[in-house]
């Protein structure tokens, strides 16, 4: 019987959170579609040479290529010998994982907004970005690829149904790109699991860690209860002042092994604080995601060529 009423208070947590994702999903739609915007205004595309259909433009004629890649007709004007390129088209495959879990709803003082929701208008406004840019994105582990102009959307409805898990690294493929964004305040050997699995799938990993300011400064004095989300389970310290320096210590550490291992394997890892604009951790990993698509397809035309 103990064990039937834990079970039935695990489900109904789990589904008023999920009623919690859902309904805040469409204001964060919102916000994600003009952090999008922003960062659309001032991009100007990414246009690579490649296998396609849409003309690109003209380059010379290099020592060594096939007669028949010259454009004879554009040739003809000049006395030197062109090359029609096409642009790349081949849609580019992102996974995105945002985490869901209680630590995530934690929103201090020091900002409005809690990390969770900051973690989902990241995913949305990322998903707008990718697919206007015509590529193919998924939700780990809820959804299928989607190549449409309205992912946004369908992602949002698959997050309003999705529970908190770790990242599903089964549908991974080589060459294929998986943001992960969170707080990774998980025992380390658990994100090291993660991590080694995308390893193995050949992917590359892009690792946002968003955190409340109140998670770097550790600002506590005196008299302290400190609660864990995951677990409920309190804890009363005296002084928490002297918890500072080994807290720090602790934060730093993690941050480090992150960062190792995304740098050996040359994946991204960045930090976002909740009370800085979220365009400077969207345009940082639009970007990361834009050079790995550059590089794969000036690769796939080299190797056609």
């Amino acid at each position: 019987m103990v064990a039937t009423a834990s079970a039935d208070g695990r489900l109904r947590g789990t589904l008023t959170e999920a009623k919690g994702i859902a309904s805040g999903l469409p204001d964060l739609l919102v916000e994600a579609r003009r952090v999008a915007a922003t960062i659309i205004a001032g991009w100007h595309g990414r246009r690579v040479a490649g296998r396609g259909e849409t003309f690109w433009q003209f380059r010379p004629f290099m020592p060594g290529e096939a007669a028949a890649s010259v454009d004879w007709r554009r040739s003809a004007r000049d006395d030197q010998y062109y090359v029609r390129e096409k642009e790349w088209e081949a849609a580019h495959m992102v996974w995105l994982w945002a985490d869901l879990s209680a630590s995530m709803t934690f929103a201090s003082r020091l900002t409005n907004v809690s990390k969770r929701d900051r973690a989902l208008v990241l995913l949305l406004a990322l998903t707008e970005l990718l697919s206007t840019a015509g590529e193919r994105v998924g939700l780990l582990g809820e959804s299928d690829p989607i190549l449409a102009r309205n992912a946004a959307e369908r992602i949002a409805d698959f997050l309003s149904r999705a529970e908190p898990r770790r990242p599903e690294t089964r549908v991974l493929r080589r060459f294929t790109d998986v943001v992960l964004i969170g707080d990774f305040l998980d025992p380390l050997p658990e994100t090291e699991e993660t991590l080694d699995a995308i390893v193995g799938s050949g992917a590359r990993a892009h690792l946002v860690q968003v955190v409340d300011p109140i998670e770097e400064t550790f600002p506590y004095t005196g008299r302290t209860e400190f609660v864990d989300p995951e677990t409920g389970v309190r804890h009363m310290v005296g002084r928490a002042e002297q918890y500072q320096q080994d807290y720090h210590d602790r934060l730093s550490a993690l941050r480090d092994t992150l960062s190792t291992i995304s740098r050996r394997r040359d994946w991204s890892f960045l930090i976002h604080r909740t009370d800085r604009p979220a365009t400077e951790p969207l345009l940082a990993i639009h970007a990361r995601l834009a050079d790995r698509h550059s590089h794969a397809a000036a690769t796939s035309w080299g190797r056609a060529a």
